[in-house]
């Protein structure tokens, strides 16, 4: 009988409150090994984005085999599928993987080489741990779904509402939305996610605890012609209506639990989308490709500094007492910017 090399995890068997000591649990898995386009990556930094706990949250379901969570990584490739043509074994790399395979989490972890970047050398492991979700999210959001274009003479004049500016997408969008020539205006609730929604490139912040409108006017805007929503669509939707520009664009990354009345956007002729940074991974689109090339420029803007990372917080060992610390800083909803935990 073989011998199978194992390594370190965290997963969960059952879906529990956090604050259960099973909740995640550390483990001994079996270490995998790298076919087709997979890349077997020795993971040296994860970090904790919403969709985390949204995915371990308490539900009635248990798993026989453990699930390990886990969707931002840094670390080297230590082996590459024979059909990999974009890295090689030794190269850094950073990346979100995807909703559909286990999670970096793990000591080793298979991802999919056209969803990965190579990490910005300015960056350690964990500084560069905590930008592929939130950048893919911010990135697609913004060029993708909103069609905003990369050129800032094509943005002038133009302006952005942000809602939720201060979490971990909100900490990328709004500078990459600043470097697209656009006037960004953030939401933040407190005084230190107000300063920090202005130190990472929003010109004006409001609150989101107040009707967006009367606090654009008082600003000298009439409307705003994009509008990207990080918190609470529902709860904010005849906010965004009534303070969108007549054939502007709405995106939301946040799941609505009601209906959304539409009707309240067509005498604009505005637009909705969604945004999902896993659609592409999960549904394989031709195009998955993308997030490979965008995470490289995103790399770029790092290393020539026009962006930065976006690391609020760091633990380590990765560890499942460690792990739960960040599901419940992360639950607790007043993060600013992303925590990190990095080595084993």
């Amino acid at each position: 009988m073989s011998f199978m090399p194992q390594m370190k995890a965290v997963g969960l068997h059952r879906y529990l409150p956090i604050d259960h000591p099973d909740s995640l649990l550390d483990l001994q898995l079996e270490k995998p090994l790298a076919t087709g386009r997979d890349l077997l990556v020795e993971v040296h930094a994860t970090s904790v984005n919403p969709v985390d706990t949204k995915v371990r949250a308490p539900k009635d379901k248990t798993e026989d085999q453990p699930r390990v969570l886990g969707w931002d990584a840094a670390g080297v490739v230590v082996s590459a599928g024979p059909d990999c043509q974009l890295f090689k074994a030794g190269d850094e790399v950073y990346y979100a993987g995807s909703i559909t395979r286990p999670g970096s989490n793990s000591e080793f972890q298979l991802v999919d080489e056209r969803i990965v970047g190579r990490k910005p050398k300015s960056l350690g492991f964990a500084e560069a741990a905590a930008l592929p979700l939130t950048s893919i999210t911010a990135w697609e959001g913004l060029y993708d779904r909103l069609g905003i274009s990369l050129i800032p003479e094509d943005n002038h004049g133009k302006s952005i509402l942000i809602i939720g500016a201060a979490g971990g997408v909100g900490s990328i969008a709004t500078q990459l939305a600043s470097l697209a020539g656009l006037t960004v205006i953030g939401t933040a609730s407190r005084p230190e996610s107000a300063k920090w929604v202005g130190e990472h490139g929003a010109h004006h912040v409001i609150s989101h605890y107040e009707p967006f409108l009367g606090q654009l006017q008082q600003l000298g805007l009439q409307e705003v012609d994009y509008i990207f929503c990080l918190n609470h669509t529902n709860q904010h939707w005849a906010n965004m209506a009534s303070a969108i520009a007549p054939q502007g664009i709405i995106c939301s990354i946040v799941e609505t639990h009601e209906p959304l009345d539409l009707n309240l956007l067509k005498d604009k002729s505005a637009a909705f989308v969604w945004e999902f940074m896993f659609t592409r991974a999960k549904y394989e689109t031709p195009d998955m490709i993308q997030q490979h090339l965008l995470l490289n420029q995103i790399a770029d803007l790092v290393d020539n500094r026009s962006i930065r990372t976006t690391l609020a917080s760091r633990l380590e060992p990765i560890h499942a007492a460690n792990l739960r610390s960040a599901h419940q800083l992360v639950e607790s909803g007043s993060m600013i910017g992303k925590v990190v935990l990095e080595h084993w």
